[in-house]
């Protein structure tokens, strides 16, 4: 799914009017245009009841500029950062090429594949870390932390003084009950913790690399330089597309989107267990489900190219996300339209004696 029709026509609008010699769209300030932090802090109060001011918020390209950004403002050189594994491995490779030092939790179904504070206390051997990055919902897993586990992190960070980085790109993409929580809810979050989301997922605007971060004010002076030097600043148009994915015109597109994930994610939850994968993650957001597949091989690598060459289904080896133990397992994403999922499920069924043994 791309852009809804509202952002494309914002974004040609102000193509015309460049065109037309009323604008420029040259260099914005390095923190993004005020009318787009304004819609972002409008988002926070009406989707969290949460107060966000402005000037908090840095407007990045991308996510991807933010983690830059933000650990670089953050962290320095020889410092410990800790993150679950299986996890985003873009955290892992932005922070080892600062020369921080990855401090791997290893997280399985028993904790819902999310950190604890149990686990850190047990994986730190009491060595001190200076930051902890925890993503809810999560890639690969699709699992979602409910508030007071949130809370027991940042309560846990607080009292140690360690930086609490709150990957959030996946919030409004949830299938339970309970919403997820940003960071920003828990008492004192807004001064210890660094939340960081983008219109990349939920927005469905991934080449337009728009993200965001909502900074704790002790660093938000260096994030500044580091943007002034780096970036400059996000693409001027893409912001405008960007705050018009924030009008309530979009909502109804969006929330018709997650309504088609939560339908795939049916799909491959009922039908994937039926072509043998039978250990999955419980995937209540974003739009992922992590599968256990030891049973079937200790080369999930092999797997998923013989999954594709017999089946034309593509899937990733856990190798991307877990370097440890990711040999046995894969991740499946429901993204595409439901007839995709359910072919997926189909042929996956019918040819599963052939990509086993192939």
């Amino acid at each position: 799914t791309g852009a809804p029709p509202h952002v494309c026509e914002a974004s040609k609008r102000a193509l015309d009017e460049c065109a037309a010699g009323r604008s420029t769209l040259g260099y914005t300030i390095s923190d993004g245009i005020d009318p787009l932090r304004a819609a972002i802090a409008r988002d926070y109060k009406s989707r969290y009841n949460v107060d966000v001011d402005l000037e908090r918020i840095m407007v990045t390209t991308g996510s991807s500029a933010a983690f830059v950004l933000g650990f670089t403002a953050m962290f320095d050189h020889g410092d410990r950062v800790a993150i679950a594994t299986p996890g985003y491995p873009a955290y892992r490779n932005i922070l080892e090429a600062l020369g921080v030092e990855v401090v791997s939790i290893p997280v399985d179904a028993a904790t819902n594949f999310q950190p604890t504070c149990e686990l850190l206390d047990g994986a730190l051997d009491g060595k001190p870390i200076k930051g902890l990055i925890v993503a809810s919902p999560s890639n690969p897993t699709g699992t979602v932390l409910k508030k007071s586990e949130l809370f027991e992190l940042i309560d846990w960070c607080k009292e140690r003084k360690v930086w609490f980085v709150s990957d959030e790109i996946y919030h409004k993409i949830e299938y339970g009950e309970e919403r997820a929580t940003t960071a920003l809810e828990a008492p004192g979050g807004a001064d210890t913790c660094m939340v960081i989301n983008s219109f990349s997922k939920y927005h469905c605007m991934t080449g337009w690399r728009v993200g965001w971060a909502v900074v704790p004010p002790k660093i938000q002076p260096a994030m500044i330089a580091l943007q002034q030097n780096l970036f400059i600043n996000a693409p001027h148009l893409c912001q405008i597309a960007a705050a018009a994915a924030l009008d309530p015109e979009c909502e109804a597109t969006f929330e018709g989107n997650v309504a088609m994930y939560r339908r795939n994610r049916e799909i491959l939850m009922t039908g994937l267990p039926k072509a043998g994968f039978t250990k999955l993650s419980s995937a209540g957001g974003a739009y992922y489900i992590y599968a256990d597949v030891s049973d079937i091989t200790a080369d999930s690598i092999a797997l998923c190219k013989n999954i594709l060459d017999v089946t034309g289904v593509a899937c990733v080896s856990g190798v991307d996300f877990d370097r440890e133990r990711g040999h046995t397992s894969l991740r499946f994403s429901f993204c595409g339209s439901t007839e995709t999922c359910e072919e997926a499920v189909r042929v996956l069924i019918e040819k599963q004696a052939e990509w086993q043994k192939h």
